[in-house]
């Protein structure tokens, strides 16, 4: 730990703040300029403000333009509580019935492949809703494909819904080996 170094000379009029300087005074000051300026920094440090290289001295004024900067934009409010262009679930089963006919028409099922088969007919249909650019909506969708073996399935759904917004649409393809089900559900957010 450095020794707090003291200050030689006459004393300073910020110090004291008494007693105002001399001319001569003034002049043996000036002899040496470093001793004028020196400043207290913390309690354990002197250093001369020449030394100091510091870039974050910031005036009030500054430091507010530069927070300012980084800040985000702020929009006023559109008070708008509806979407412009609703859900159309009649558009949307045609383009997942669409989709799912021309992706399926030459496919054989098996077991093995089907997971990676749903995985991108849902990518297709979720880019093809999106594409059809409704307002405010996010979407859910999934798809199932199950052989054909004399037995029956059932599939079911749970979510916390507004009648009002929400919708879903389900899209069927049916083979002779297997059956393939398209469901999109669109959850409106504000």
């Amino acid at each position: 730990m450095e020794k707090k170094k003291k200050l030689s000379g006459p004393p300073l009029p910020h110090v004291t703040g008494a007693k105002k300087l001399s001319i001569p005074e003034k002049e043996g000051l000036a002899a040496r300029p470093s001793q004028i300026y020196r400043r207290r920094m913390s309690s354990h440090e002197v250093s001369d403000p020449g030394e100091d290289d510091s870039t974050t001295d910031f005036t009030k004024s500054e430091f507010l333009a530069f927070k300012a900067s980084f800040s985000r934009p702020k929009y006023a409010n559109t008070y708008r509580m509806e979407s412009y262009r609703t859900f159309e679930a009649h558009v949307i089963r045609k383009k997942a019935e669409e989709i799912l006919k021309n992706s399926l028409q030459d496919y054989k099922y098996d077991g093995t492949t089907a997971a990676s088969k749903c995985l991108v007919l849902s990518e297709d249909i979720l880019t093809a809703v999106k594409d059809q650019d409704f307002d405010r909506y996010k979407y859910i969708v999934q798809v199932f494909m199950v052989e054909k073996t004399g037995q029956s399935i059932h599939i079911a759904s749970r979510w916390v819904w507004d009648a009002a917004r929400d919708n879903w649409v389900s899209a069927l393809h049916e083979t002779e080996n297997y059956v393939s089900v398209a469901l999109i559900i669109a959850g409106y957010y504000e």
